[in-house]
C-alpha cells in the first residue's frame, strides 16, 4: 500500500473510520497526524461498534502499530479512559501496538472552560464546537504557552508549569463568569493521567523514519474534513488544525516527498455538524437520513445537517489535498430516492462559482445549481461487487467521481468490513 493519506473531501463525517479500518488491514503503521477528542471514528465489527476518539482505528486489528503524532492535541484524562474501555471489551492496547508523541501537546480543563464560555458570548454566531478546548489548545500551541506530553510525564516541570497556566487562566475565566480552576485537583488528576501514558510515550518522528527504512506501510489517519481546516475551510466555522493532506506532514514528521498517494473519502450526498454555509442542505433529505437512524454525530449525538452531493466543494477538495482515489461512502443511505439532485455550481446574484469561494458569507448566500440522476429504487447493501450494484447506481457513483476529478477506488454500502466494493 506505501504511504497513503486519507482525507475526508467535505466537512467531516464522511465514514472514514470505516474505510481507514478497511485499508489498515494493508498496512504496517496508522499515524492519526491532527486533532483531537472533538473527533469520532465509527467502526463496526461484527455486530460490535466502536467509537474512536484519540485511537488510531488501527488498533481493532493485528499486528498494527498504532501512533498518535506530534500535531494532535491530547486530553490525556479521555485517552486514558479510552484505552482502558477498549481494554475491557478485549482490545489488546500496549507500548508495543500504540505510541504517542511526546511533543503532542495536551488539553487541560481551562481549555475546555474557555471553549465553553467563549460560544456562550458568541451567542448566534456561534461556531459550534464540541467544547473539547480543541481550539484554545492550539491557540495555547500557537502563542507558545502550551504544555506538551513531555512535560505531561514529569511531574516536577509539569507541576511548576501547570501552576502557572491555572493562574494566567483562572484571571481570564473569572472575567468571562466561570469559576475558577483548583491547581491541585487539576495537578492530581493530569499527573496520574501522566504516569498511566508515561510507558506508551515516544519520539515518533524517529520511529517513523525507522519505519519507513524497513519497508512499513504507513496510512495516515485523518481526522474532521476538508471544508474543517483551519486554512482552507469555511472559516471561521472550522476546526483549529490542518485536516487536509498537508496536515499529515506536519503532524507526523513525514515529509511530502515520502507520500505515495491520497485517499479521499466522501458520502454519496452531503452533511456537516456545527454552524457555518452548507449551500445544499435540504429539509428532505435530511429527514429522510435522520428517519432511518442515520447521521448522528459520533462524539456528539448532534443530529448532522444533511444535503445532496456538492461537487463544487468535492473537486475543490481534490485540487487542495492533491486526491487520487475516492472512497465513496453511504450509498445506500440514497437507496429509496426517486431523484437524486447534485449541485454542479453555485450561483451568487449574477455571479458563478465553479470552486468554493472563501468568503463564507459569500457561500452562505450561494444557490446550488443542480443537475438530476434518477434514483435505483432498490437496496444495494447486499451487494459484493462493482457489477451487483443497479445500474443508476453505478452511474452515480461514476457521475460524481467525474465531477470531482479523481478516480473511483471504493463504493461504500453500509457499515461493515464485507459492504465495501474494491472498484
Amino acid at each position: 500500500m506505501a504511504n497513503t493519506i486519507l482525507v475526508g473531501a467535505q466537512w467531516g463525517d464522511e465514514g472514514k473510520g470505516k474505510i481507514i479500518d478497511v485499508l489498515t488491514e494493508q498496512a504496517d503503521v496508522v499515524v492519526r497526524y491532527a486533532g483531537g477528542n472533538n473527533a469520532g471514528h465509527t467502526v463496526f465489527l461484527g455486530p460490535k461498534k466502536y467509537v474512536l476518539h484519540l485511537v488510531p482505528s488501527g488498533i481493532l486489528r493485528k499486528n498494527k502499530l498504532c501512533v498518535i503524532g506530534n500535531g494532535v492535541v491530547v486530553d490525556p484524562i479521555g485517552l486514558v479512559e479510552e484505552i482502558e474501555g477498549l481494554k475491557k471489551i478485549g482490545v489488546k492496547v500496549s507500548a508495543k501496538n500504540f505510541v504517542l508523541s511526546e511533543t503532542a501537546h495536551v488539553v487541560f480543563p481551562y481549555h475546555r472552560e474557555l471553549d465553553a464560555q467563549r460560544e456562550v458570548l458568541k451567542g448566534k454566531n456561534k461556531i459550534g464546537t464540541t467544547k473539547r478546548g480543541i481550539g484554545p489548545a492550539y491557540g495555547d500551541k500557537a502563542a507558545r504557552v502550551g504544555l506538551r506530553v513531555n512535560d505531561l510525564v514529569d511531574p516536577i516541570r509539569l507541576e511548576e508549569k501547570l501552576s502557572v497556566r491555572i493562574k494566567e487562566n483562572n484571571i481570564v475565566l473569572k472575567s468571562l463568569g466561570a469559576k475558577p480552576l483548583s491547581f491541585k485537583k487539576v495537578f492530581a488528576e493530569y499527573n496520574q493521567a501522566g504516569q498511566y501514558l508515561k510507558p506508551f510515550v515516544a519520539n515518533t518522528v524517529v520511529l517513523l523514519h525507522n519505519a519507513m527504512r524497513e519497508q512499513a506501510d504507513i496510512l495516515f489517519e485523518g481526522a474532521q474534513g476538508t471544508f474543517l481546516d483551519i486554512d482552507h475551510g469555511t472559516y471561521p466555522f472550522v476546526t483549529s488544525s490542518n485536516t487536509t493532506a498537508g496536515g499529515a506532514c506536519t503532524g507526523s514528521g513525514v515529509p511530502p516527498h515520502r507520500m505515495d498517494r491520497v485517499v479521499g473519502v466522501m458520502k454519496a450526498y452531503t452533511t456537516r455538524v456545527g454552524e457555518g454555509p452548507l449551500p445544499t442542505e435540504n429539509a428532505e433529505i435530511s429527514d429522510l437520513l435522520h428517519g432511518m437512524g442515520r447521521e448522528f454525530g459520533a462524539t456528539t449525538g448532534r443530529a448532522r445537517r444533511c444535503g445532496w452531493f456538492d461537487s463544487v466543494a468535492t473537486r475543490h477538495a481534490t485540487m487542495v489535498n492533491g486526491i487520487d482515489d475516492l472512497a465513496i461512502t453511504n450509498l445506500d443511505g440514497l437507496d429509496t430516492v426517486e431523484t437524486i439532485k447534485v449541485c454542479v455550481a453555485y450561483r451568487h446574484g449574477k455571479k458563478q462559482y465553479d470552486f468554493v469561494p472563501n468568503d463564507a458569507q459569500v457561500l452562505a448566500e450561494c444557490e446550488p445549481v443542480y443537475v438530476e440522476f434518477e434514483g435505483w429504487r432498490t437496496p444495494t447493501d447486499k451487494a459484493r461487487k462493482f457489477a451487483d450494484l443497479p445500474p443508476k447506481a453505478r452511474a452515480y457513483l461514476k457521475a460524481i467521481a467525474e465531477l470531482t476529478n479523481a478516480k473511483l477506488f471504493i463504493a461504500s454500502i453500509g457499515p461493515a468490513r464485507e459492504q465495501t466494493i474494491f472498484v
